[in-house]
């Protein structure tokens, strides 16, 4: 006899196939966030830039852009607030990290303003790594560089190489500002360029991973470019060298807000800012 129970069950298989047959396991994604410092909105070409930046340009659009995104405007309390999903201050740095040279140079004593990555919060690296992910990271750090016990190994990632410390030399990047690999010390040879060698142990470190088992990747690159000191390659120099003379500042800052009104990125009505704002 055909009864209801089973009459249930055969219109459940109807209405929802996929009961038929065990559930895919999810697969967990790759995850890639570079982060450039000191950057202005309007600098790159999917904002309106007029600098080159093809590759970005068609990330943005086969992608997602943000126009209204929300930071603490220096370079450490971001990081902070990037690697956490907190509040700058309640990552333990709410204004600057302390320097190499000066381990209490930015210490105010109190729980928001310690000058590095306190134990009360976990990185995203710390959150990925025990699910199963390789954890990479190439470039500045500058949330702790006072006792290895701040650095990346020690904060969830498997793999770094970059610079512990903030801003350095892009092409001699030595001594208290210098590079690290792991937990150890290392030189730059060669022809070297800092954002070209974070690029370079990014791609090792995601094709090793890859080579070595089927687990996802979490890979977080961080340039220090283009910061201060404002290093660049000749060639690139050379290539933009006579660009700006034309109009200066003024011309700059009035094609870029056009192309942004063309973009639709900002509203007529907002207007431009001032030269001197």
């Amino acid at each position: 006899m055909f009864s209801t129970q089973k009459y249930l069950f055969a219109v459940a298989l109807l209405l929802f196939p996929g009961l038929a047959k065990p559930l895919a396991k999810p697969v967990s994604p790759n995850i890639v966030i570079i982060m450039v410092d000191d950057m202005g909105y309007s600098d790159i070409g999917c904002y309106g830039g007029e600098i080159e930046t093809p590759n970005l340009d068609k990330l943005a659009a086969n992608g997602l852009r943000f126009t209204q995104f929300y930071n603490s405007g220096r370079c450490c309390p971001t990081r902070a607030s990037l690697l956490t999903g907190l509040h700058p201050h309640q990552a333990g740095i709410g204004h600057m990290t302390n320097t190499p040279a000066k381990p209490k140079s930015h210490d105010r004593g109190v729980p928001g303003f310690r000058g590095f990555l306190n134990r009360k919060c976990v990185t995203i690296a710390e959150v990925l790594k025990p699910r199963g992910y390789h954890t990479l990271m190439s470039g500045k750090w500058h949330v702790g560089y006072h006792g290895k016990q701040k650095w990346p190994l020690q904060r969830g990632f498997d793999r770094y190489y970059g610079i512990i410390a903030g801003a350095s030399n892009f092409f001699r990047p030595e001594g208290r500002r210098g590079l690290t690999l792991g937990n150890e010390p290392v030189k730059p040879e060669g022809d070297y360029y800092t954002t070209d060698a974070f690029t370079d142990y990014a791609i090792q470190f995601v094709e090793e991973a890859n080579d070595r088992d089927d687990r996802p990747f979490f890979l977080y690159l961080a340039y220090t470019a283009p910061h201060w000191p404002l290093h660049a390659r000749k060639r690139d120099i050379d290539k933009y060298r006579g660009r700006y003379m034309e109009g200066g500042w003024d011309k700059v800052s009035r094609d870029r807000y056009k192309r942004m009104l063309d973009m639709g990125l900002i509203r007529k009505e907002w207007g431009k800012a001032p030269r001197d704002a």
